[in-house]
């Protein structure tokens, strides 16, 4: 019989692994204590919701099923989530038994970012070799219902990835031929990668078009990581460089959801918000300006589905943050064809005015220059559609959309 977890150890691994402190669950109510040795080192990893400091923290917020954002980071949704309930049924267990407790240890050293979990409750794969075609298929029969083939091995690559579209987690070697496990030790010549497939309610050119948005976030100045489109039987697949890892080294990341306790699922964000936090955060005001790039990026790309959980900080081993680079970018409508997070107060048509009260509003010189600049890359959609191979029936309603957004 499956014995639910009481306990559980966080670990931080950075320049070295420390112990965090210890979660635990009692009458239904999550509690957290730091370690005594980890208060010494002054590391702030969630400064809003949990300052560092002794004593014991009880979560009284529901936002994420009573567990804090810190950790709730960790946790897959979506695709990911999916996974491991399809896994836990096939083990007789029943996945509304478990708490966020026990889906951390299903995580365990797996988590995106910097943080691990014991016990750990590994998810055996016997997977050698990575073919993405299977996994694409096998993905698309998951989401159908139709089959449960590579269940294992989808959720080991998963890992804690968010979102709705399957995704796998692997290391692509530098001259993008060769694809290995994303789990195993890093290898000569590798780096670490996310690649993604179309759901069943995407477009089949879905990779393509984010690739394109990904040349086109890159020229308009945004902190874009290294891309690629990866072709395969079944379609071509987006595929992005982690942030979250320099080489086999772990980086701290923490979504705006999780630092404020927003819930990502319904549009309560403001870009107002999203600036201040920066500036509160970073104390920086180029860091700052890439908040307000991004926004005016968004705005004119018809970027739509901008949730809390979109947007996140860093944190380096000196424990300074800054604004993490941009991901998942790409045309989409959000919820009720608005944004989901607004422009001073304007959700469904925001404009140019909105940047330019909001940059006016933050102390943003430049705010018409950058403004200008993004929409001026904005506008060579065609190019980079074209670029990765973006059909000419996609490119037509994409560039439409954009182009009345240039009015």
């Amino acid at each position: 019989m499956y014995k639910n977890i009481q306990t559980l150890s966080i670990y931080f691994t950075q320049q070295k692994t420390q112990k965090v402190g210890t979660l635990a669950e009692k009458d239904k109510k999550i509690y957290f204590e730091y370690d005594k040795d980890f208060l010494k080192t002054g590391i702030e990893l969630s400064p809003y919701k949990l300052p560092l400091k002794a004593g014991l923290f009880r979560c009284d917020d529901d936002t994420f099923e009573g567990l804090w954002g810190l950790f709730a980071d960790s946790l897959p949704d979506g695709w990911g989530r999916l996974l491991m309930d399809r896994y836990l049924l096939r083990l007789g267990v029943n996945p509304r038994a478990l708490s966020p407790l026990d889906r951390l240890a299903y995580v365990g050293s797996h988590a995106m970012g910097a943080l691990s979990y014991e016990p750990e409750h590994a998810v055996e794969s016997e997977i050698e070799s990575i073919v993405l075609d299977d996994l694409a298929k096998s993905s698309q029969e998951i989401l159908e219902g139709s089959s449960e083939k590579l269940l294992d091995e989808l959720l080991s690559l998963n890992g804690s990835s968010a979102g709705a579209r399957p995704k796998v987690l692997v290391q692509i070697s530098d001259d993008l031929k060769q694809i290995v496990h994303g789990r195993t030790a890093l290898q000569k010549g590798f780096s670490h990668w996310m690649v993604k497939f179309a759901s069943s309610m995407d477009s089949k050119e879905i990779g393509a078009i984010e690739y394109a948005y990904s040349l086109m976030a890159r020229e308009a100045g945004l902190d874009m990581p290294k891309t690629a489109l990866l072709e395969g039987k079944y379609g071509r697949y987006f595929a992005v460089k982690r942030f979250d890892r320099v080489g086999d080294k772990r980086v701290h990341m923490h979504s705006v959801a999780g630092l404020t306790h927003s819930d990502f699922r319904f549009p309560t964000l403001d870009y107002d918000d999203l600036l201040r936090l920066s500036l509160h955060l970073t104390k920086d005001v180029k860091e700052l300006e890439k908040v307000f790039r991004l926004a005016c990026f968004n705005l004119f790309s018809h970027n739509r589905d901008d949730h809390a959980k979109n947007f996140s900080f860093v944190m380096d081993e000196k424990g300074i943050w800054r604004f993490s680079p941009v991901y998942d970018v790409t045309f989409s409508y959000g919820p009720g064809g608005e944004h989901s997070t607004m422009y001073m107060g304007e959700g469904k048509n925001p404009t140019k005015e909105h940047l330019l009260e909001l940059g006016k509003k933050h102390g943003l010189k430049k705010a018409q220059q950058t403004i200008e600049s993004v929409k001026a890359s904005v506008k060579r959609w065609r190019s980079f559609a074209k670029e990765a191979g973006v059909s000419s029936r996609e490119i037509d309603v994409i560039g439409k959309a954009l182009k009345n957004l240039m009015l």
